[in-house]
C-alpha cells in the first residue's frame, strides 16, 4: 500500500479541523484569507517598485554627479593640452631646447625677457597649471622652474613611456608631485597627487630634443576625487591605466572594505574585455553601487562608489509603514466581519437550535423567521420537509398493510403459476402419448415463455436469455402460419453474456409478426437479429424483417414520436401514435432511456415493399466477467 506525503496527511487534518469550526469562524477567516492575498500581493510589488524607485534614484542621482565631473576633467584635459601645444610649437623654445651650444649672454637676456615671459604668462592664464616644464636633451642654461636637463628626470618610468610615443600625448598619475630642485637632497616628497600631460619633441623628425611636460594637482583636475569634501555616502576615484586607484584618503571606503579594491580591479579588466559592468557589490553585509565613466583620451577610469545604507533605511522604513498598514487594515475588518457575521447569522442560529430539538425527538412546533434571503428561504423549506415528513410517517402504516396484502398476492401468483407449469406439463405429456410432436414441441416452447414470463427477479438479463425466448415465441407463433417464419441470427459468442433489459427484444419482434406480413404473401418469411460491438463500448442490435415495409409518412411519424421519449416532461395520454406499430417500441425506448441515458434507444429504417428494419443503441455491459481486452467494458458480474 502506497504511504500517503506528510503534507498531505497534514491537509486532511486542517480541514478535518476547519471543518469544526463554527460558521461565523469561517467566515471571518475567509475574509481575512482573501483579503489578505491580494493585500500581501499589493504590499510586496509596491514594496518591490519602492525599492527599485530608490535605488533607481541614488543611481540617477550620483551618475549626474559622475558625469559633472567628467565634464570637469574634460575642461582641465582640454587646458592641459592647450597648455603643452602652445610651448610645443614655439619655435624659440624649439630653437632653445636644441642649441647643442653654450648660450651668450645677450641671447639669454632676451631669452628670458620675452619667451620665458610668455610661457610664464600661459600658467598665469591657467592658474590650476601647477607646472610648465621643458625638458631638453642638452647641456643647456636651466632656467627655473620652467626648462631643465633631461637628466633630472631621464631615469623616470613616466619618461620612457612619454619618449617611445613620438609626439603624441601621453598621460601619467603620480601619488606624489617631486621638486627637482630638492629631489638630490634626499627630501621625501610631500603626498601631493598629480596627473601629468607629457609630449617628447623631435627636430627634425625621429631626433629627440627635448620632452614638455605639463602638470595639475588631482585636487584641482577632478576636486570630487581627490578633495577633502565628503558627503558620507559616497567617494569618487580614478584609475589610470596601470590600475592605480586614486582617491581621498579620510573615510575611504577601500580602507573599511578591503576587499573592493581588488574587486574594482577585476571590473575594470572585464569591462575592458567585454565591455559589461555590474554596478551592484556587497561586502561585510553592506551594500554599493560601483558606478563607472571610461575617460578615454587619458585612458583612465573615473568610478563613484555609492553606499546604499541611507537608501535601505529609506526602504525598510516604507516596508514597516506597509507591513503596519496591512495589520491595521486586516484588524479593521476581521472586527467589522465579526459584527456583520453575528447580526447576519442570527437566524441561522435560531434555525439550527429548532433542528436540534426535532432532532432529539421533540414536537415540532413550528418556527419563525423575520425577513427573507437564504436562511428565511431554507426556515421555510425546513417547515415544509417537517410537514411533509409528518404526512409520510403517516403514510407509512397505511403502506405496510399494502406491503403486507402485496406479499399474500404474490405467494398466491406463485402458487396459481406452479398450476400452470403443471397443467401444460400435463398435456405436453398427452401430446407425446399421441404422438403429437408438434404440439408437444410448441407446449415445451409456451412453457419457457411462461416461466421466462413469471421469473422476474430483476430488470436485467443475458443477451442469450433474450434471444432464447425469442426462440420460444417464434415457435410458438409459427403454429398460426402455414409459411413459418424463420429467425436468423448473427451474433459473436462473446456478446451473449452482455445483460440488457428483460422483454427489449420480444415487443420488437412482436410488431415484425403481427404488422409484417398480411398473410397473402408468397415466399420465405425472415427475421434476422445482428448484433454488433461499436467503439467506445457501445453495442448495436439490428432487428430486420422482410415483410411489407412502411410508408415514409408513418415512418417519420414514428421516428419522431421515439425521438421525443424521455427528452419532455412525461404527461399521460400525450403519445397517441399512428398506428399500433409504435406502442411497443414506445415503451422499449423509454425504458432503455431510463435505465441507459438519453443517448441511447431506438431508430427505424424502413423502404415500403422490401423491409423495416429497428436499430438499437445502447452500453456494452457484461453480467459475468469481462470480453476479451477492452477496459472500458462495465462488468456487472
Amino acid at each position: 500500500m502506497e504511504r500517503r506525503k506528510p503534507w498531505a496527511a497534514w491537509w486532511d487534518s486542517f480541514k478535518y479541523w476547519f471543518g469544526r469550526r463554527s460558521l461565523q469562524s469561517r467566515l471571518i477567516a475567509s475574509y481575512i484569507f482573501i483579503i489578505l492575498g491580494p493585500s500581501s500581493l499589493v504590499s510586496f510589488y509596491s514594496y518591490q517598485a519602492i525599492n527599485n524607485m530608490y535605488v533607481r534614484d541614488a543611481e540617477d542621482k550620483n551618475t549626474s554627479l559622475l558625469e559633472m565631473e567628467i565634464q570637469h576633467i574634460d575642461t582641465q584635459i582640454e587646458s592641459m593640452a592647450r597648455a603643452a601645444q602652445v610651448s610645443y610649437d614655439d619655435l624659440e623654445v624649439q630653437d632653445y631646447l636644441a642649441n647643442a651650444s653654450e648660450t651668450g649672454a645677450r641671447e639669454l637676456v632676451n631669452f628670458s625677457y620675452y619667451t620665458f615671459k610668455s610661457l610664464t604668462r600661459i600658467q598665469y592664464l591657467n592658474p590650476n597649471v601647477e607646472h610648465l616644464r621643458l625638458f631638453s636633451s642638452s647641456n643647456i642654461t636651466e632656467i627655473w622652474p620652467i626648462f631643465f636637463r633631461e637628466t633630472r628626470v631621464a631615469s623616470e618610468p613616466w619618461f620612457q613611456k612619454a619618449k617611445e610615443m613620438k609626439g603624441t600625448e601621453s598621460w601619467s598619475f603620480q601619488y606624489n608631485d617631486p621638486d627637482l630642485m630638492q629631489r638630490y637632497k634626499g627630501q621625501t616628497p610631500a603626498a601631493t597627487p598629480k596627473v601629468s600631460l607629457l609630449r617628447e619633441m623631435s627636430i627634425p623628425t625621429n631626433h629627440h630634443v627635448g620632452m614638455v611636460q605639463v602638470d595639475m594637482l588631482l585636487e584641482k583636475f577632478s576636486p570630487r576625487t581627490y578633495s577633502t569634501f565628503q558627503n558620507g555616502e559616497s567617494q569618487m576615484l580614478l584609475v589610470d591605466s596601470e590600475a592605480q586607484i586614486f582617491t581621498r584618503d579620510p573615510s575611504s571606503y577601500l580602507r573599511t572594505n578591503p576587499e573592493l579594491e581588488q574587486a574594482i580591479r577585476e571590473r575594470l579588466m572585464r569591462y575592458k574585455e567585454t565591455g559589461v559592468w555590474d554596478i551592484y557589490y556587497k561586502e561585510n553585509g553592506k551594500s554599493f553601487l560601483l558606478l563607472h565613466k571610461p575617460i578615454e583620451r587619458i585612458n583612465a577610469d573615473l568610478l563613484n562608489i555609492v553606499s546604499m545604507d541611507g537608501v535601505l533605511k529609506e526602504i525598510s522604513h516604507m516596508r514597516n509603514i506597509l507591513i503596519g498598514a496591512n495589520i491595521g487594515f486586516i484588524t479593521l475588518v476581521t472586527v467589522i466581519a465579526y459584527i456583520l457575521n453575528a447580526f447576519i447569522l442570527k437566524n441561522l442560529r435560531v434555525l439550527t437550535e429548532e433542528m436540534k430539538k426535532v432532532r432529539r425527538g421533540e414536537t415540532y412546533s413550528g418556527i419563525t423567521i423575520h425577513g427573507g434571503g437564504e436562511v428565511g428561504e431554507l426556515a421555510h423549506h425546513f417547515s415544509k420537509l417537517m410537514n411533509t415528513i409528518n404526512t409520510l410517517v403517516a403514510q407509512a402504516v397505511y403502506k405496510e398493510a399494502l406491503t403486507k396484502e402485496a406479499e399474500l398476492r404474490t405467494l398466491h401468483n406463485q402458487i396459481d403459476a406452479h398450476f400452470l407449469y403443471n397443467t401444460l406439463e400435463n398435456i405436453k405429456m398427452l401430446a407425446e402419448i399421441e404422438n403429437q410432436r408438434q404440439i408437444s414441441d410448441a407446449l415445451t416452447s409456451l412453457g419457457g415463455m411462461m416461466r421466462y414470463n413469471f421469473k422476474w427477479s430483476g430488470e436485467y438479463v443475458k443477451l442469450r436469455d433474450e434471444i432464447r425466448h425469442i426462440e420460444n415465441y417464434i415457435e410458438v407463433m409459427n403454429i398460426r402460419f402455414d409459411e413459418p417464419i424463420e429467425l436468423k441470427l448473427d451474433i459473436s459468442n462473446d456478446l451473449l453474456d452482455m445483460e440488457m433489459l428483460k422483454m427489449s427484444l420480444q415487443p420488437i419482434i412482436e410488431n415484425a409478426v403481427k404488422h409484417a406480413w398480411t398473410g397473402d404473401e408468397t415466399g420465405a418469411r425472415n427475421i434476422s437479429i445482428q448484433v454488433l460491438e461499436l467503439p467506445q463500448s457501445d453495442i448495436r442490435i439490428v432487428v430486420t424483417d422482410n415483410g411489407r415495409g412502411v410508408d415514409e409518412t408513418s415512418l417519420l411519424e414514428l421516428n419522431q414520436e421515439l425521438d421525443r421519449v424521455g427528452l419532455t416532461d412525461k404527461i399521460p395520454g400525450n403519445f397517441a401514435p399512428s398506428n399500433h406499430y409504435g406502442i411497443g417500441l414506445r415503451n422499449v425506448q423509454e425504458r432503455i432511456r431510463l435505465y441507459y441515458g438519453k443517448q441511447y434507444g431506438l431508430k427505424l429504417f424502413s423502404e415500403q415493399g422490401q423491409y423495416t428494419q429497428v436499430v438499437m443503441i445502447m452500453p456494452k455491459v457484461l453480467l459475468t466477467g469481462r470480453v476479451g481486452t477492452d477496459d472500458k467494458t462495465i462488468d456487472r458480474g
